[in-house]
């Protein structure tokens, strides 16, 4: 299979008894031969695994590409939200939980027991597992206290990744040997399992339990088998061995019921397979696991633990959907179905109006010309649904779809926009997987062109575009698309880093001898001066003798003030690649992986490169523990846009109105936000931000009572 000599479409039927090689999707060579190789062919297809990994939701959207329901990509877009550290990490979206849970049981049976099909549950019916943990103390250790420098540590590091936990269990072998010892005195009679990770744990457990047996990779086949089969039918006591090895297909229930993992991993499939070697059908006694670990493997029993829990609420979750609906596919799909329409709900204070409703018929209702502004973030095309609503514009089967129903939009936008006047419109190009594209790579979709051809086709004209530089590490982390060991590799794969853009169409004026606008955004000379104009229109900046940054210049230097420091050089020097590669490479391991520190600042007064991208009304959300919009626009995108092209009191409409953040910075800058929000959670949310923002604008200050003062004195 993995060097592609099997045709499966000599073959009617492929089953997969353990889906273990769906499991690492798209990481190995055998997996990607696999996948390409059984694409259309194959009539029927089965996929068989004792333990999903219930935290890995990208295994199951595998069994679903595999299957040919779904493409992962397509599955992604659909259930998942996005996390900005790691691109795999995938979070359901609230509302769609339950949606998710159903699609999968569409095509997927979790059955724990034969109850779940409607049948007599003897001899499955288990009693519950009696697990029992055992934490080595650090004292026990021999260099617990120490550094690999030789520092003194004040306390443990239980926040351990793969090399540190490898080394802890080096460390304490001796330890938990002991500890392993004093519990099979506990019960000297007892038939045991000895669960090991590496080749030491298993010579010290031969060297201590001189009656136990092992069984090794490289043993003599014949020899592993004998002995498996003496454990399985009681001749031997005690059989030490590796959860990679023994953990599928074994059973040893008949004469065993007692385990004991010499120490603990993160890899909870492993582990539960270990731990259902025993604990099966037919077991009789209650089975009893130990696990030892030590203190500074606190973090590792924690997340062990969290996925066992979820493991569980997986179970139920699937089991529930069995028992109310049968194996009924059709029951299951009309509880899929999406809704049509919504009841348009209003809420409106001084200065703003929210309506819930879909956007095209909530703008068809407003006034002609009634919009000063208009500043909105369209849905992405199909990246994200918002709502289980077939209103939902994240809802449409492909590109040319989702253009088709902006179709009825962009219209009405042009007709409540005042003459003359702005709509501001964010877009970001999308990243098309090479699963998608057959092209074996990522490519990318140019949105925002298809965004200009778009709104131009409509009466629009197009204005220009704001570049917002955005940070190419973090956007590698949530694609793998820009990867450095992949760069090294191969150089001609790589792209570059996706800008978000704010383009600018006006509607045209009534009026066309001159250009102004019906209502024409006025300025105050006395507030915006003719040296800041001409500053502002040139595109660039003059230096100001200032030298670049020197590598000594960031000794010891925090983070933040790197980057404060950086842009700040940046602005006012000419750029030197070579040097700034230079500059970078100066901070050695102390350049960090999650964030690009040192990014390449712009001058330019079209491309944004200082927009604080944490600043939204997510902050807002988390605090709150509400749930976060997928993406917000940023506070400091919003205000600019409102304060170049509208003037106070005047109306900023966004017609995909989210969480409410156009609402809430226009009233912040005294002019009236309007919005209009399909998501009822949102919805609910943005009336909450909107209604604060309020009673902040009409609570006085101390300035407030003193420029008051002021006039009083002056009058």
């Amino acid at each position: 299979m993995r060097d592609g000599k099997l045709d499966p479409r000599h073959f009617d039927v492929v089953s997969l008894d353990e889906a273990a090689i769906l499991r690492g999707f798209g990481g190995t060579k055998t997996f990607r031969e696999f996948m390409r190789l059984y694409e259309g062919s194959s009539k029927y297809r089965f996929v068989a695994t004792a333990t999903p990994s219930p935290n890995e939701y990208t295994e199951l959207l595998a069994y679903a590409a595999f299957l040919d329901i779904m493409d992962v990509g397509q599955a992604k877009t659909r259930f998942f939200k996005r996390d900005s550290t790691q691109a795999d990490q995938l979070t359901l979206r609230p509302h769609q939980e339950r949606e998710f849970w159903l699609w999968v049981a569409s095509w997927a049976m979790f059955i724990a027991t034969p109850s779940d099909l409607g049948h007599d549950d003897a001899g499955y019916v288990l009693p519950p597992l009696d697990i029992r943990w055992h934490e080595v103390p650090a004292a026990d250790v021999p260099g617990a206290d120490r550094e690999r420098g030789g520092q003194t540590r004040m306390w443990r590091d239980t926040s351990l990744g793969i090399q540190e936990a490898a080394r802890e269990k080096r460390e304490s072998l001796p330890a938990r040997i002991a500890k392993m010892r004093e519990l099979l005195d506990e019960a000297p009679h007892d038939h045991v399992l000895l669960w090991h990770d590496l080749e030491a744990e298993r010579h010290a457990i031969c060297e201590t339990v001189p009656t136990a047996q092992a069984v090794w990779g490289s043993q003599d086949l014949d020899e592993r088998e004998a002995l498996v089969r003496a454990f399985s039918n009681g001749e031997l006591q005690y059989l030490a061995g590796k959860p990679v090895m023994l953990g599928s297909g074994c059973n040893f229930q008949r004469h065993c019921h007692r385990a004991i993992f010499l120490g603990i991993g993160f890899k909870f499939s492993d582990f539960i397979q270990a731990c259902h070697r025993i604990y099966r059908f037919l077991q009789t006694e209650q089975v009893r696991i130990d696990l030892i670990y030590t203190e500074a493997e606190r973090g590792v029993r924690q997340i062990l633990e969290q996925k066992w829990q979820q493991h569980n609420e997986l179970v139920a979750t699937m089991t529930s959907l069995i028992r109310e609906f049968g194996l009924s596919r059709a029951a299951m799909a009309s509880s899929l179905a999406r809704k049509v329409g919504v009841e348009r709900r209003e809420v409106s204070g001084r200065g703003w109006t929210l309506a819930h409703n879909d956007a095209v018929i909530e703008t068809a209702s407003m006034a002609t010309d009634s919009v000063d502004l208009i500043v909105t973030s369209i849905p992405f095309s199909t990246q994200y649904e918002y709502t289980p609503s077939y209103n939902d514009f994240g809802h449409s089967e492909d590109n040319r779809s989702f253009w088709k129903q902006m179709d009825f939009l962009t219209p009405q936008l042009l007709r409540v926009l005042r003459p003359g006047r702005v709509a501001a419109i964010h877009v970001k190009d999308r990243i098309a997987p090479g699963g998608l594209t057959g092209m074996g790579f990522q490519t990318v979709q140019p949105f925002h062109a298809e965004a200009i051809e778009h709104y131009t086709g409509h009466g629009f004209a197009y204005l220009g575009m704001k570049t917002v530089v955005t940070d190419v590490v973090r956007e590698n982390n949530q694609t793998y698309r820009l990867g450095y060991t992949e760069q090294c590799k191969d150089g001609s794969r790589m792209g570059c880093g996706m800008p978000e853009y704010i383009l600018l169409f006006r509607k045209p004026p009534t009026d066309r001898s001159n250009g102004y606008a019906d209502v024409p955004v006025v300025k105050s000379k006395a507030d915006y001066s003719l040296a800041r104009w001409q500053l502002d229109a040139h595109g660039f900046q003059r230096s100001s003798g200032n030298r670049l940054l020197s590598p000594a210049d960031l000794d010891g230097v925090p983070h933040d003030v790197i980057y404060k420091l950086y842009r700040r050089s940046s602005a006012t020097e000419v750029y030197d690649y070579e040097r700034h590669v230079e500059l970078t490479a100066s901070l050695g391991k102390r350049l960090p992986v999650t964030f690009m520190l040192m990014p390449p600042h712009s001058w330019h007064p079209d491309v944004w490169t200082d927009v604080t991208r944490m600043r939204t009304l997510n902050m807002e959300q988390e605090r709150a523990g509400r749930e976060h919009h997928l993406c917000p626009l940023q506070f400091d995108i919003v205000d600019r846009l409102i304060r170049q092209h509208s003037m106070e009191g005047e109306e900023v409409y966004d017609p995909f109105g989210g969480i409410g953040t156009v609402v809430v910075r226009a009233l912040k800058l005294k002019r009236r936000g309007r919005a209009t929000e399909l998501n009822p959670t949102y919805f609910r949310d943005a009336v909450n931000y909107c209604a604060a923002a309020e009673r902040d604008a009409a609570t006085p200050n101390l300035f407030d009572l003193v420029d008051e003062e002021h006039t009083e004195r002056a009058s």
